[in-house]
């Protein structure tokens, strides 16, 4: 299945795991300490969709980079390669084998989620409450984000720590899709060339938004 069915069904989650990076969150340790240090972030990612039944959708994995405020980059580059960049103004979802692109306002796409909240307008704890989960055996510290919105299009987030650094994050959508994304060969606060940021699209690409 390709990475766009993910999008037909929930192409908010994307930019919500971005805006969380880019926040700030005042809450208990090691939330707060790490959210409060983080600039900039660059890891290379795995990622596994399980639908509402528990069938696996999707497998992938790629790199993404983040930068403050409101500039990220999603590179999928297995199974197939698609990019998901922000500007902090637009959001680019470019499909390199279709040959297609989609742009959009990140405000226009992003408004009526929490992601909008999350990278910055208003701090976390209006936006989630935050609890500590028991221990598991995974050696993770775990933590869960509820949105309070009942209508956010995310219904809760899972944010694993290990020895104090972001390993894992876990989103559920509003249409019972479980989304994790393991990181690794994790970077805090590198230096990223704003290239990064921007999307130059080959001519012939089909693009569907506004382009200017």
């Amino acid at each position: 299945m390709r990475i766009d069915t993910l999008f037909r069904a929930g192409r908010r989650v994307l930019p919500l795991l971005a805006c969380l990076l880019l926040a700030a969150p005042a809450v208990a340790d090691p939330v707060g300490d790490f959210f409060a240090r983080l600039d900039s972030f660059e890891a290379t990612f795995t990622q596994r969709v399980v639908d509402a039944g528990g069938e696996l959708v999707q497998e992938s994995s790629g790199e993404v980079w983040i930068s403050k405020p409101g500039r990220f980059r999603w590179d999928y580059r297995s199974p197939y390669r698609q990019l998901i960049v922000a500007d902090g103004e637009r959001l680019w979802n470019y499909d390199v084998d279709l040959e297609q692109a989609t742009i959009s306002a990140i405000d226009d796409t992003l408004t009526s989620t929490p992601a909008m909240l999350l990278s910055g307008a208003r701090p976390l704890a209006e936006v989630m409450t935050v609890t500590s989960l028991p221990d598991q055996d995974d050696g993770l510290d775990w933590y869960r984000l509820d949105p309070r919105d009942a209508d956010a299009a995310v219904e809760a987030v899972r944010i694993g720590f290990r020895n104090g650094e972001l390993a894992v994050i876990e989103v559920r959508d509003s249409f019972g899709n479980r989304t994790r994304i393991r990181f690794s060969n994790i970077r805090i606060n590198p230096l990223l060339d704003p290239a990064l940021f921007r999307l130059e699209l080959p001519p012939g690409t089909d693009v569907i938004g506004d382009a200017a």
